[in-house]
């Protein structure tokens, strides 16, 4: 054990608890056997406690100090220490007041035997270093110190491992104080804004009665808290402020922090056939999501001009009704707002530039795996945002589910304790603590750039959507909300008593906006029409692009990517591999996978387009074939020859990710919708994980563009490949991408060459910048990656385009002889390719095999134009690996029907249903494998034709 790990342990004894250990340690040094055999091999163990201690204790007595009052500073101590860690338990948090109080008698001098008198005889100094000079004994500090801890908001840090961090929350609570000392405007101007966001609540469940809105109303002080951090952002120059919620409050934070108009909301109540509808002349027009979805899982997009006229776009993400899946999709957002990817190597990230705020909700927080996930992001270089702003916020109730049921942890924050993140706890009815929370979260995360937790504490007034009876589970909880006051008529209240309104300013305020809903919701049902109905552009064909690059611009950039700085050391073993690539783009030589891809990047830095590329082991490549990533061999510097090839105009940015699919997904897909200059990748360290990350696949990167018009041209690399490794290490679940595959939504592919990858990549890049973007899914290969068929010449890059239907070279020449056509995808069509050069002539001859390089959108044109030119065509097989239940044959078997059907009848080759994607024994791989190849080849177990 180190010096600071003892000292961090003596610290542990800090207080009352010192004394003793000085006083044990006296007995031990003088007679070891005189101790408890725990106490003594404490000793054996730390040593001596802490000289400065020691000195203190000394010098406390040489001066003249009694042992009672030594006990009283000893105790005293303990006492602060307590009420700094655990006042929170004592704080008012709670507007209903229903929870039951915990034992806080530490918190009481009492409890360590102390008197009011005893703490009045000593300097507050004694047990409070940095007491101000205001406060001047033990009890000033005792009584000064209970109530910062102990009101409205309570805090907590204590967990807060960075010294400078916890003397900064130390000196803004307990000495500077974090209340926000508002004018008698501002109060106005706060409870208007109550009223407003009550009244809102109120119109809605008067005239569109028993439809769902999850009303604010319990946690009304949310909104004003959002545009307080608006407001401060502004101020202090921020470009954008990116939001993530889930339902609760969702309407009115649209209408009254992203103004989305009245009207809008009002429209999508009415059953309106489509709700994505063009605000009218003279309405306040923002930029908000099409009405494929709910109205209150709705995104939108304000400008916002701040005091000191600087813009600020806010932009409420969209959400679907998974709940805290858009965390790590708004982290995205923000964190490509804040690159700037415009010069080669890592972008220059300005933090200050756009700011992340996530609300959660009280069950979710703690109960989805994704929360906790998004937390790990925030402090790794290829995902740190500068801090997000948590805002939990808490009605105490999950749905149905008291929390005493739904978490383990006292509190729905105790995840964040995790993570280092300070916590604040303030109750939602006190609206001045709410303001004063927020600013202090503003100013941590300027000053220390990491995330802060707000626990906003309040309730639900009605069930958890308006059609639900919340009484038939919380009977007694629902007895008291019904009598507790809503927060704008207890504030206007105090407001009242304080003779900053008048009790008629209230009335007339809260009348004149009622009247004002009232007015522009019955000129929208009068004038219907003035709101005309907008259909949504559906994607359309995938636009054609010149794919191809000059042939001296790849050779330069092979070149450069080869001259790292002599004084790099880079592993002998992988320097004779890269060193390879040195002629690979001579006449007879051929490109791996590996290469090709590198190449394609570096044509993609060229013209100016950012490249991201993320995944667990993304730098060397799972499977040790990209290496794009040089660490030294002596020093472990990283070099990244892409940051330094001449010819790159854009920024080149790769992270091996944590182990997270889900969150860093997520996290991908938010960058490729917030930089439509960026070909942003996800590579899963096997296909199959991609499992996890399934609701953000479903809810967002499949359904994105129909439910929300949302452009994202994110490309999922997933190795595909059965070699036997067993059911997990096989499937990349291409069934499932083709499935959910529907109005153009994106590409899946399963290409099998260098240069088919190559021309892939670069028409992707081209695609996101246009208003045709959509995802990419490509199960990449493993084994294939170093297979000399995979391999493609120079002129394979330097010509052609990118082939969605790709025919096997050297087969099917003589057209009249062909009556068997394989099609085929992915690694199956190289174990068929090599197969096929052993067969005899005549059975070759009868054969041929084309290979499906892009499953969806499908090729049909290509299809029946080959076999058209098949005069004496019998049959058409589709061969794969996977199941019959899996792979590409369930959703390509109608399709392959509607094109062929009148040509010619089509059947299936390959293994039959199955639970589990592959088996686990190799040697049965090895042979259901031969099987699929002698049934396909037409060939029996001898080599004859059938």
């Amino acid at each position: 054990m180190d010096n600071q790990q003892r000292k961090n342990v003596w610290e542990s004894f800090y207080g009352p608890n010192m004394g003793y250990v000085f006083d044990m340690y006296e007995k031990y040094k003088n007679d070891p056997s005189s101790v408890d055999p725990s106490v003594k091999a404490l000793f054996e163990e730390l040593g001596p406690p802490p000289a400065d201690e020691q000195e203190t204790t000394a010098e406390l007595v040489s001066g003249g100090i009694s042992p009672k009052t030594i006990k009283t500073i000893t105790s005293g101590s303990k006492l602060i220490k307590n009420i700094r860690a655990y006042g929170h338990l004592a704080a008012d948090i709670y507007p209903l007041r229903t929870r039951p109080k915990p034992d806080t008698s530490f918190l009481e001098p009492s409890y360590y035997n102390l008197t009011k008198e005893e703490l009045m005889d000593i300097p507050a100094t004694y047990i409070w270093e940095e007491a101000p000079p205001s406060v001047q004994t033990g009890w000033d500090a005792y009584e000064h110190l209970k109530a910062v801890y102990t009101q409205t908001i309570a805090y907590e840090f204590g967990h807060v491992d960075a010294e400078d961090e916890r003397q900064w929350l130390r000196q803004q609570v307990e000495i500077n104080g974090i209340g926000l000392k508002l004018t008698a405007d501002e109060k106005k101007q706060l409870a208007e804004r109550l009223m407003n966001v009550d009244g809102f609540e109120k119109f809605l469940h008067k005239t569109f009665v028993g439809q769902k809105r999850f009303s604010i109303e319990g946690l009304d002080m949310l909104v004003p808290m959002l545009e307080r951090l608006i407001q401060e952002g502004s101020s202090d120059g921020t470009d954008n402020i990116m939001i993530g919620m889930a339902h609760r409050g969702r309407l009115n934070v649209l209408a009254h922090v992203l103004h989305k108009p009245y009207e809008l909301i009002f429209s999508e109540f009415h059953h309106s056939p489509n709700k994505d509808l063009i605000p009218s002349e003279g309405s306040r027009g923002i930029n908000y999501g099409w009405s494929g979805d709910v109205k209150y899982h709705l995104g939108a997009d304000r400008k916002f001009k701040g005091p000191k006229e600087h813009v600020t776009r806010i932009n409420l993400a969209n959400n679907p009704s998974h709940l805290e899946f858009v965390n790590p999709v708004v982290l995205g957002l923000t964190r490509a707002a804040q690159d700037n990817t415009r010069k080669a190597g890592y972008p220059v990230q300005d933090k200050q530039s756009a700011i992340s705020v996530l609300i959660h909700g009280d069950a979710a927080f703690p109960g989805e795996g994704v929360v906790a996930e998004t937390l790990n992001l925030s402090r790794l270089k290829g995902y740190e945002t500068g801090g997000t702003v948590h805002i939990i916020a808490n009605n105490m109730v999950g749905f149905t589910t008291n929390n005493t049921d739904s978490r383990s942890t006292r509190f729905a924050s105790d995840l964040a304790k995790g993570y280092e993140i300070p916590i604040l706890r303030v109750n939602a009815d006190d609206p001045e603590a709410c303001l004063s929370a927020i600013h202090f979260a503003y100013e941590y995360r300027k000053r220390f750039e990491k995330d802060i937790l707000i626990d906003l504490v309040g309730y639900r007034r009605f069930g958890h959507n308006e059609m639900d009876d919340p009484s038939v589970t919380q009977p007694l909880l629902y007895k008291k909300i019904a009598n507790h006051p809503v927060i704008a008529d207890k504030y206007g209240n105090e407001l009242v008593a304080g003779n900053v309104m008048t009790a008629e300013e209230l009335v007339e305020k809260r009348e004149e906006f009622m009247q004002s809903l009232q007015a522009i919701y019955d000129d929208f049902v009068e004038n219907e029409e003035r709101v005309k109905p907008k259909k949504p552009k559906a994607l359309s064909a995938i636009p054609e692009f010149d794919t191809t690059v000059d042939a001296e611009l790849l050779r330069s950039m092979n070149k450069g990517l080869l001259q790292w700085p002599q004084s790099l050391s880079v592993y002998p073993k992988l320097e004779r591999i890269l060193k390879r690539r040195e002629n690979a783009l001579d006449e007879d030589n051929k490109v791996d996978w590996a290469l090709a891809e590198t190449l394609a990047f570096g044509s993609v830095l060229a013209e100016g387009k950012t490249v991201r590329l993320t995944g667990q082991d993304s730098e060397r490549g799972t499977f040790a074939h990209r290496h794009v990533a040089l660490n030294d061999y002596e020093t472990n510097e990283k070099y990244i020859p892409l940051h330094n090839i001449p010819e790159a105009k854009a920024s080149f940015s790769i992270y091996n990710s944590p182990l997270s699919e889900t969150a860093v997904l997520g996290f991908e897909y938010g960058y490729s919708v917030q930089d439509e200059n960026a070909l942003v990748l996800w590579e899963a360290q096997f296909g199959d994980f991609v499992n996890v990350a399934q609701p953000i696949i479903d809810q967002f990167i499949s359904s994105g563009h129909a439910k929300w018009g949302q452009k994202s041209g994110l490309v999922m690399l997933l190795p595909h490949g059965y070699e036997g490794q067993g059911p997990e290490h096989s499937s990349g679940r291409v069934e499932r991408f083709l499935n959910a595959a529907g109005e153009n939504n994106w590409i899946v592919a399963n290409v099998t060459s260098a240069s088919q990858y190559f021309h892939l990549l670069r028409r992707q890049s081209l695609l996101t910048s246009t208003e045709e973007a959509r995802p990419l899914i490509v199960m990449t290969p493993k084994s294939l990656l170093r297979h000399p068929q995979t391999a493609s010449s120079l002129a394979d890059l330097t010509h052609g385009s990118f082939k969605p239907l790709l025919e096997q070279p050297g087969m099917g020449t003589e057209k009249e002889k062909v009556t068997r056509l394989i099609l085929c995808t992915g690694k199956v069509a190289i174990d068929l390719a090599t197969e096929a050069a052993n067969l005899p002539a005549e059975l070759a001859d009868s054969l041929h095999i084309a290979r499906v390089e892009q499953l969806y959108p499908f090729p049909k044109k290509e299809v029946e134009e080959l076999v058209s030119q098949y005069p004496n065509l019998k049959e058409v097989v589709w061969v794969q690996e996977e199941p019959k239940n899996m792979g590409a044959w369930p959703a390509l078997h109608s399709v392959l029907m509607d094109v062929l059907s009148e040509y010619i009848k089509v059947d299936y080759i390959g293994r039959p249903k199955r639970s589990s994607p592959a088996t686990g024994d190799p040697d049965i791989h090895k042979q259901e494998q031969a099987w699929i190849m002698q049934d396909a080849l037409h060939i029996d177990k001898g080599g004859n034709q059938q």
